[in-house]
């Protein structure tokens, strides 16, 4: 089992915002890649009030060892006061593929 990569989720609300997270990880080497799904329709409660909002969603390909700081990164560019950071292991996968991720993050 393989837990040195990580699967990084983060809702976005709008498409400047994500572009600018996604190129300050990429050019900080936090992650190898961001995608930018669109169409994302997200319905939650926040300070007890019920929403139902469009977003984006990034999904962000790392490494365990730099967590934190792309964690801290996040959270200094995100327009939300508490942003949704969830980070899944990557158990298995393409071999090549994790290595260019390992090239591709510090």
């Amino acid at each position: 089992m393989n837990t040195e990569f990580l699967i990084i989720f983060c809702t976005i609300p709008d498409e400047d915002s994500a572009l600018a997270i996604s190129k300050a990880l990429v050019n900080e080497k936090l992650a190898a890649c961001c995608n930018i799904v669109r169409g994302l329709r997200s319905i939650y409660s926040w300070k007890d009030t019920m929403y139902d909002d469009s977003e984006l969603l990034l999904i962000i390909k790392s490494k365990t060892s730099t967590f934190e700081e792309l964690e801290k990164r996040i959270i200094d560019l995100h327009p939300y006061e508490v942003p949704e950071i969830l980070a899944v292991p990557v158990h298995k996968g393409n071999e090549n593929y994790l290595k260019w991720i390992e090239e591709n993050v510090r």
